[in-house]
């Protein structure tokens, strides 16, 4: 009972770090919507999630911690990514003289797979609150399970594979909603939007 106690725990302190609206999730929301490489994006998020729990869990957040000038690169790197994706989106979001120029849903070109997996990989590995909370924060809260942290890890784990699969696969439900190029225009600007807060937040501390 112990064990699943551990389990259960993890999954609810896993969730409780992931779901909420991020450049990630952001990011993996448009890519449901456009039923655009759905599984290759959730794959990365949700196993570079667990490669990074497993990380935390055996100890690399103790590493992490006292290595302030990497933390201080990927901090401004991560900065300058999340800028330039936010700015894409925002000129996704802007009204265009050719109204075609913004597929409806099921109709945009889909992006380059390569693009796409790129992307993906920056938004997760560049993205300092990644190892401020998966590594440092949830391995700290593992360690705190003693010889349960493994099971406690397990439980995170899940919950970030059912997170992000229901996030990505989920969207497809919204399809109908995106099927006007104005309700693109608004998804685009959230999201740009939420690329500019998180990266102010990044440089800000």
């Amino acid at each position: 009972m112990d064990t699943f106690a551990a389990v259960l725990s993890g999954l609810a302190f896993g969730l409780s770090l992931i779901v909420a609206i991020g450049a990630q999730n952001a990011f993996v929301l448009r890519q449901g919507v456009r039923r655009e490489h759905i599984g290759t994006v959730v794959l990365i998020c949700a196993a570079s999630d667990t490669a990074l729990i497993a990380a935390g869990t055996a100890g690399l957040g103790s590493v992490v911690a006292r290595s302030g000038t990497a933390l201080e690169v990927v901090r401004w790197v991560g900065a300058a990514v999340l800028v330039g994706y936010g700015i894409r989106s925002a000129l996704r979001a802007l009204p265009r003289h050719d109204p075609g120029a913004l597929h409806p849903a099921g109709e945009r070109p889909p992006a380059a797979l390569r693009a796409t997996v790129l992307t993906a990989l920056a938004l997760t590995w560049l993205n300092p609150h990644v190892y401020l909370d998966t590594v440092l924060l949830l391995g700290s809260v593992a360690a705190g399970h003693g010889a349960l942290r493994w099971a406690f890890a397990a439980g995170a784990c899940v919950g970030s594979w059912l997170w992000f699969t229901g996030l990505g696969y989920g969207a497809r439900a919204l399809a109908p909603v995106f099927a006007k190029p104005a309700a693109w225009r608004v998804l685009d600007g959230v999201i740009a939007v939420v690329m500019v807060l998180v990266a102010v937040s990044l440089v800000a501390r």
